[in-house]
Formats: structure tokens, C-alpha cells, sequence
């Protein structure tokens, strides 16, 4: 088998770099648990002292008009999804530095097939308060038993001192709470100290980043550095760098791994990737949502079109996890009515640019490869695909992660759990990848199918499933896993390798199952669903997005009582 050389020395910057933080790892492990979690605690505030100037930033790349809704995103999927989670996780660090078992109190269920679901929503008070309706459940592997869960629950914390080395992070450009998680999942579960590599769209935080992790980088644990790809690829290749971890596009993937051109096809053929060390990542799809047929009133079908239409809109349509394949029963009475219903909250939802690299370009090749394909107004990008044809082997649209606001529609015939069983067969069979699926399924189509729905989220391989939720509600649920579907390879790596987020840190894990309300409130109380929430803050169409954000950061970086009427209020009126 030939080996193929590394490229040559980073150079004397980046070794001093990798040196500090070797010299940083001997540190961290000499440091006890109660001291770490006071370190996490630190970059919170840190994060709680900058989110105005964070989210500023963040919306000027994003060429978001400031007084905009659509701002809302940038604090939830910025601050607030990291302080979230340092909240999650100090609690996992308590824990176990006082002796605790990590899932104590943690409702812990049989799933189908041998596994267990573990609730990690709603996991205390303030989450049936503020996400009332929404659940969500991590999966193990079939045939973990509960007390190993518990005894491995923790991972690299239950050891503090068998460190594992410096990884390097290569972070996200889209989404900008990715890479700060990231580099704290590295550091707490992997037990490893951090080099964030930012992706060049996330320069312009780089600053506010550093201010984020000062306490950290002041002990060797965190650096940040900016660049190009020459400088990701010398420090992914630094001997003193242990592991990468990577969140973008299975191409950029695979040219880290295998290397490009004549040479990725040589060491592909041959069997030895570029790359010697672990690598884990989170690389997107083309992800399903599944609607199942039923009988929807005027307001169902308008409140599930604006659902279907923020999973592909929210932030352009730039996420790993938007709904790309809208896959619909060609039976359905209502499926023309849906139809409509879905053009109207497309065209409807606020303007605003492509404004991430390529982006035009992508949809202009999706719309010359459909002669079909349709603009449905507002910005010029969006682009609706109908008449996709689930058989056939060519369809670009089941193998392209467009990232950008193109959606596709696909029908398929059959009712019931027969048409969600033929759905379920072409999400696993026909789309690429296997990051995230969403089901939409109103409450007495749910009963009638019984067990049959369970049994067939378990047959979904994908990492995250909502049922009447985005997946992205598992992204920001601090307690689940993110990640791909187990199993995929270097070779084929498709949604990637490993799992970050789960702050519970644990062992064994298969999925996310996320569940919501069919209808936000109060339509959902007055339908008998035991759900108080209204629409969500992070519908492309909620017009207090920004506030509710805003408050919601405050409280995450703090939370009291005090706090939650401004919320609900906000809330209530998007």
C-alpha cells in the first residue's frame, strides 16, 4: 500500500500554535472537573458580553437589514444555541464532579428494536415552559442496556486525566454557533484541547470569538486562526495535530481526506487516504419531509406550508439540514390545495439575498436542469421543483444539496402507513445522505397509524427525525445528538462521521427523535393538543423573530422567572 506525503511544515507560527496547545493538554489534564466547569461557565459570560456585537456582525455578513425579523435567526442559531448548551453541559459537569449518575431524574423508555430512548426534552421547567408540545429523545443502539448507559454516560469527563491529544476544528460558514460547539465538544467529550480553523465567511467574527474563549486560549486549551485551505490542510497534517473534526460539504470532506484530482483518485484506488488520524464531521444532505396525507383545515394547511417553507428558507436556504424533498401522497384530496398553499409562503416570507458563495449559481443549475422548475416570488432565488419523479436513478435533485432556497416536490401513491412506508423507503433508498428527516402528520392521522409510526421513524436512517418539527429544533436542543446516521465511512462518507452536541455526553447513541404540535396555540387547545406553544420564533414568518431571540439570549445566559412574560408576550405575537 503506498503512503502519500503530507504537505510540507505548516512552519514555525503554526508549530508554536500546536505546541502551545500540547503544552495546554498536559494542563487540562492535571485539571479537576470543578475547575473546568467553572472555565465553561466563563466562556458563557464571555458569550452573554457579546452576543449584541455577535449578532450585528453575523447579520452583516448575512446582509440582513438590521431592523428585520429574519435577525431572529442570527440569535438563536448564534448565542443563544451556545449558551444553551454551556448551561446543559455545566450541569453534566456537576454531576459528575460531585460522584452523581449524569442521567439521574432522565426518564430513560424502551424504543423499537432493543434500544432506549433517552428524554432530553423537555428536561426541567423552564423547557415545558418555554418549548410547551416540543419533545425530543435520544436513541441508542439496539442491545445497550441501561445500566451501560449510565456507567459510559460522561465520556472523555469520566476520565479527566487520559487526554486525547490536539484537534483540529474546521469550522462552519453558515451557521455560526457550529464552531465555538464544536471546539467545546472537542475539549469536554473528546478531551482534547482545540484549533478553530474559521471558515473565510466567518472572519469577520474571529474577533468575537477569541473575546469568547480568552479564558481558554489564555491556558493553552483554545486557538483560533484565519486563512485559507493552505493553512487547514498544513495544520490537518501537523503530526502534532491528533484529530479533525470538520463541519461543510462532503467535497471539501473528501479533498481533506483523500487529497484532489489525479491524486484523490490514486489513493482512493489504492485504499489510503491522504489523511492518518481520525476524522469526524457533519456534511448535510438532501433531506426529506415527508407530509402525510389527512384532513387539514384552511389554517392547517397555511401554518404547515410556512413550516415546509422555513425549512428551506431559514437562512437562505444555507443549511445542512433544510428540507430539500417535499414528498407528498399523489392521492391526497388536498395535495393541489398544499401545493398552493406551499407557493404563497414561499413568495410570501421576507426578502432577502443569496448571500452565501455560489449560492446563485447553484439554483441556476438546479433550474437548468428542470424545465419545470418555478419561481415563486419574493426574492428572485427561490425556485420551486414539481414532478420529481422518486424512480428515477438520474434525478439530480435527490443527489444534490442545492444550499440554497431550491425545494422539490415528489409524489408517491397510497394512504396511510402504506404511503408512509413507501415514503420511508425512498428517503432511505433515493435521497443522498442522512443528516436529518421531518414527518408532518396531523394528530388523528397519527393515531389511526398507531405503532406503525414508531416503526417506521425506526427504520428512517437518518441521525435526527422530527415529527411536526423542524430538525433544526434538534440542532438547538442542547441534550440531543447531531450528527449523521451511523455507519458511513471515509470512503463514502455522505452526512458524515460521529456525533457533537449531546451534552449529557452519551455513549452508544443512534438518533435524535424530536416531536411537536401539529398546530401552534391556541388553535392547538382548542383541537385537544397538549401543546401551549405559539408559532415558533424560528418560522421564516414569525414577525417578533428578533425580540423573542433577544430575550431568549438573555435568559439562556441567565435564567429567572422575571424573564419569561416579556418572552411569552414576544412570542405570542409573531
Amino acid at each position: 500500500m503506498t503512503t502519500h506525503p503530507a504537505p510540507q511544515s505548516p512552519g514555525p507560527d503554526a508549530d508554536a500554535l500546536v505546541a502551545r496547545l500540547t503544552h495546554g493538554e498536559r494542563a487540562w489534564a492535571r485539571t479537576p472537573l470543578s475547575e473546568r466547569r467553572e472555565l465553561l461557565l466563563d466562556v458563557g459570560a464571555a458569550v452573554s458580553s457579546v452576543a449584541d456585537e455577535w449578532v450585528r456582525i453575523a447579520a452583516g455578513i448575512k446582509q440582513l437589514d438590521e431592523t428585520s425579523p429574519l435577525v431572529g435567526e442570527e440569535w438563536l442559531s448564534g448565542p443563544y444555541a451556545v449558551l444553551t448548551y454551556i448551561q446543559a453541559l455545566q450541569e453534566t459537569l456537576r454531576r459528575l464532579d460531585e460522584g452523581c449518575d449524569v442521567l439521574a431524574g432522565t426518564r430513560i423508555t424502551p424504543a423499537p428494536a432493543g434500544r432506549l430512548a433517552v428524554q432530553v426534552l423537555p428536561y426541567d421547567t423552564y423547557d415545558k415552559l418555554l418549548l410547551n408540545g416540543f419533545h425530543a429523545e435520544v436513541w441508542t443502539h439496539p442491545g445497550v442496556t441501561e445500566s451501560r448507559l449510565r456507567a459510559s454516560a460522561g465520556l472523555g469527563q469520566r476520565t479527566p486525566r487520559y487526554t486525547q491529544g490536539v484537534a483540529l476544528v474546521l469550522g462552519a460558514g453558515n451557521i455560526f454557533s457550529i464552531p465555538p460547539l464544536d471546539v467545546l465538544y472537542q475539549l469536554y467529550a473528546e478531551n482534547r484541547t482545540a484549533v478553530l480553523k474559521l471558515n473565510p465567511t466567518t472572519d469577520p467574527l474571529a474577533d468575537v470569538f477569541r473575546k469568547v474563549f480568552k479564558s481558554m486560549t489564555d491556558r493553552g486549551l483554545v486557538e483560533i486562526v484565519t486563512g485559507g485551505a493552505e493553512i487547514g490542510a498544513a495544520l490537518a497534517h501537523h503530526p502534532g495535530v491528533s484529530a479533525v473534526h470538520m463541519t461543510g460539504s462532503e467535497a471539501t470532506h473528501d479533498a481533506v481526506v483523500w487529497g484532489t484530482g489525479a491524486e484523490s483518485v490514486a489513493a482512493r484506488a489504492e485504499g489510503a487516504p491522504k489523511l492518518d488520524k481520525p476524522m469526524t464531521s457533519e456534511l448535510g444532505g438532501v433531506a426529506p419531509v415527508i407530509v402525510l396525507p389527512g384532513e387539514w383545515s384552511g389554517a392547517d394547511l397555511r401554518y404547515q406550508a410556512e413550516h415546509v417553507a422555513t425549512m428551506r428558507l431559514h437562512n437562505s436556504g444555507c443549511n445542512c439540514i433544510a428540507g430539500q424533498i417535499v414528498i407528498l401522497s399523489a392521492d391526497w384530496p388536498q395535495k393541489d390545495a398544499f401545493l398552493a398553499a406551499l407557493r404563497r409562503a414561499l413568495a410570501a416570507a421576507p426578502d432577502r439575498p443569496a448571500w452565501y458563495a455560489g449560492c446563485a449559481a447553484r439554483v441556476q443549475s438546479a433550474r437548468t436542469l428542470h424545465a419545470s422548475a418555478e419561481k415563486v416570488g419574493g426574492t428572485p432565488e427561490r425556485t420551486l421543483l414539481t414532478g420529481l419523479d422518486l424512480a428515477d436513478t438520474d434525478e439530480s435533485a435527490f443527489s444534490t444539496e442545492y444550499f440554497g432556497p431550491v425545494l422539490g416536490v415528489a409524489e408517491l401513491p397510497g394512504s396511510g402507513a402504506d404511503f408512509l412506508d413507501r415514503a420511508v423507503a425512498a428517503a432511505n433508498d433515493r435521497l443522498h445522505g442522512t443528516l436529518g428527516a421531518n414527518l408532518i402528520a396531523d394528530p388523528q392521522t397519527i393515531e389511526s397509524l398507531g405503532g406503525r409510526l414508531r416503526a417506521a421513524i425506526a427504520a428512517l436512517r437518518y441521525g435526527t427525525i422530527a415529527v411536526n418539527a423542524w430538525t433544526g429544533v434538534g440542532y438547538a436542543t442542547p441534550r440531543a445528538t447531531w450528527g449523521a446516521f451511523p455507519g458511513h465511512t471515509l470512503e463514502d462518507v455522505q452526512s458524515g462521521i460521529g456525533v457533537v452536541h449531546n451534552a449529557l455526553l452519551l455513549d452508544h447513541t443512534e438518533r435524535t427523535v424530536v416531536t411537536g404540535p401539529f398546530r401552534p396555540a391556541p388553535r392547538s387547545v382548542l383541537h385537544g393538543e397538549n401543546s401551549l406553544s405559539p408559532k415558533p420564533p424560528w418560522f421564516v414568518s414569525n414577525t417578533t423573530a428578533a425580540r423573542t431571540g433577544r430575550l431568549l439570549t438573555a435568559f439562556a445566559a441567565r435564567p429567572r422567572r422575571r424573564l419569561l412574560p416579556a418572552i411569552f408576550l414576544s412570542a405570542v405575537r409573531g
